[in-house]
């Protein structure tokens, strides 16, 4: 059996990821360790394509370098020490500086487990490539890129986080449950559902914050068909005209937040632990979209997010829901009207 976590990759979870933690801790042991240990991967390869200086090939360059390292496919870890000195965020800075333990992390697992993981790295890491190379580096005050159409968006989704509700479920299938054959392709697309929603929800949050740095994840097509641009989403005066379509996105989250409470109810009554682990992300996701439909989404000044208070209050009531018959699905359908 794997080991557990071992405490520096535990360490760095916990200081890089206040969000994802406390779902953490919800997840069977069986593959806690492991879901862990894809994140902290993840979050470096996202900390070095969203690096806000240098030029875009060095990023690229390190991009593929790491990745290839991860893969087994290199043994030489490129230098990230200037990339880690102009982090803003000093948690991220630290996790750049200690890329080698977190890639020796994958030891701790057999191959098997390793494999998933580095499946799902490798999504990642493609699609954050591909990223740099529509954008360029994130730099304020240049040039706003979009993505071209609505096809461009749910395979920007799929590769940043659908890819990684396909992990959660083969891991969950080859550790903790079965499913019929017939029953697991639909687990596996409501996984990846599930994983799109989640990154919907970033995008439709962070709009102001990702156009100050000249990205633009609203498809210009979609804009155009609304009279709009890019950069009239600059103006906080637009949103009357963007909102339509802005309401549209929420839609589309919506239904798939209605796949992951599928998800959901696929999962064993037995196994309490799992069913935590992904209901508090569905939670906070179904109040944050509830939020983002009164907000005013293109003032930079208001951002909108779940309190910690709030956060808190779901995982009293997460843990209520599972002893009590019924409890899930009445938390959901409840929380969905908020």
């Amino acid at each position: 059996m794997p080991v557990l976590m071992n405490a520096e990759i535990d360490g760095l979870l916990e200081r890089t990821s206040r969000s994802f933690y406390p779902t953490l801790k919800y997840l069977p042991k069986k593959i806690r360790g492991q879901i862990g240990l894809l994140y902290l991967l993840a979050r470096v390869a996202d900390t070095i394509a969203d690096s806000k200086h240098g030029e875009t090939q060095v990023l690229l360059d390190l991009l593929s370098d790491y990745n290839d390292v991860a893969q087994g496919r290199s043994e030489s870890l490129p230098d990230f020490t200037q990339i880690a000195e102009i982090q803003t965020n000093p948690h991220e800075s630290e996790l750049l500086r200690n890329v080698e333990p977190v890639i020796a992390g994958l030891q701790d697992y057999d191959a098997e487990d390793q494999q998933r993981i580095l499946e799902c790295l490798d999504v990642i890491v493609g699609g954050q490539t591909l990223d740099l190379q529509r954008f360029g580096t994130a730099k304020e005050g240049g040039n706003i890129s979009a993505l071209s159409n609505e096809e461009e968006l749910d395979d920007y989704a799929f590769r940043v986080a659908g890819c990684v509700g396909v992990f959660w479920t083969k891991m969950s299938l080859a550790h903790l449950m079965t499913l019929p054959p017939e029953k697991e392709n639909m687990f596996m697309e409501n996984g990846i559902r599930f994983g799109k929603a989640l990154q919907m929800i970033n995008i439709l949050r962070d709009i102001p914050e990702d156009l100050r740095f000249g990205r633009c994840y609203i498809p210009l097509s979609s804009l155009e068909e609304h009279h709009l641009e890019p950069t009239s989403l600059l103006d906080e005066e637009n949103l009357e005209a963007f909102r339509p379509l802005y309401d549209s996105y929420l839609d589309l989250t919506n239904e798939h937040l209605e796949a992951a409470t599928d998800y959901i109810r696929m999962i064993p009554e037995g196994q309490f632990r799992l069913k935590a682990s992904v209901m508090l992300p569905v939670l906070i996701g179904q109040r944050t979209v509830t939020l983002l439909r009164t907000g005013n989404i293109l003032n930079s000044d208001e951002r909108i997010k779940v309190t910690r208070d709030e956060i808190k209050s779901y995982a009293r009531k997460l843990l209520r829901a599972l002893v009590i018959p019924g409890g899930v699905r009445r938390l959901l359908e409840k929380n969905k009207d908020r």
